[in-house]
């Protein structure tokens, strides 16, 4: 198996020089990041949450549903309003507040058997202390990453059902930085291994003509 290495000896094996993995250094370089300041993860259910689909695929569906699953279509939550506020000028730590939108789908049968699925958006509140710079040039940004799942859920009405979710977000304090690393050099980025499927794999292998054997009383 080929995997894509940056720490190389000269003749491409992987691994340090001479026991150091500083000796193959060769230069400083510039390069452009997001660097993260601070994050936190919360990990939550919420039971019982009023969700009403939108984009009901197939629209010749007949109630009633029954709830199949939910899951999120992104890992990336839309952060609609959010609020900081310092707490500590000396530990620039700041109290941030963030509505955060996570689209997610349903997937039901209908009374005939048949599957469809909809579209709709849970939105949570996240209310956190995190490490925030101080003011600079360049501004910060706040960024959510988010998963919602469910598997317990009932048919209200109409495209409306009640779920019982379980959510992961992650906030996020980043800025965009150019930083300077020291480097190795550029990346070595080995041929690609073509996937073949071997349907003939045993008939190949076999002789032209059959391996002479003595010969056997009959």
């Amino acid at each position: 198996m080929m995997s894509f290495l940056n720490n190389t000896r000269p003749d491409r094996t992987p691994g340090p020089i001479n026991g150091n993995a500083l000796n193959a250094l060769c230069e400083r370089v510039c390069i452009q990041v997001d660097k993260v300041f601070d994050a936190c993860m919360s990990q939550t259910s919420m039971e019982n949450v009023a969700l009403t689909l939108t984009n009901v695929n197939p629209p010749t569906l007949t109630p009633p549903y029954t709830f199949v699953s939910l899951r999120s279509t992104s890992t990336s939550g839309a952060i609609n309003s959010i609020s900081v506020t310092p707490l500590d000028e000396q530990g620039r730590c700041s109290r941030v507040r963030a509505d955060i939108g996570i689209p997610v789908e349903v997937v039901f049968t209908d009374a005939n058997g048949a599957t469809g699925s909809g579209t709709t958006v849970v939105n949570i509140v996240r209310d956190v202390v995190l490490h925030v710079p101080r003011p600079s040039v360049m501004p910060y940004e706040i960024q959510s990453v988010v998963n919602a799942v469910g598997s317990i859920g009932s048919y209200v009405s109409g495209s409306s059902f009640t779920v019982t979710l379980c959510i992961t977000s992650i906030l996020k304090v980043v800025m965009q930085v150019l930083l300077l690393v020291p480097s190795y050099g550029y990346c070595y980025i080995p041929p690609c291994q073509e996937f073949q499927e071997e349907v003939c794999e045993g008939f190949f292998d076999l002789p032209l003509y059959p391996i002479d054997t003595p010969p056997r009383r009959c």
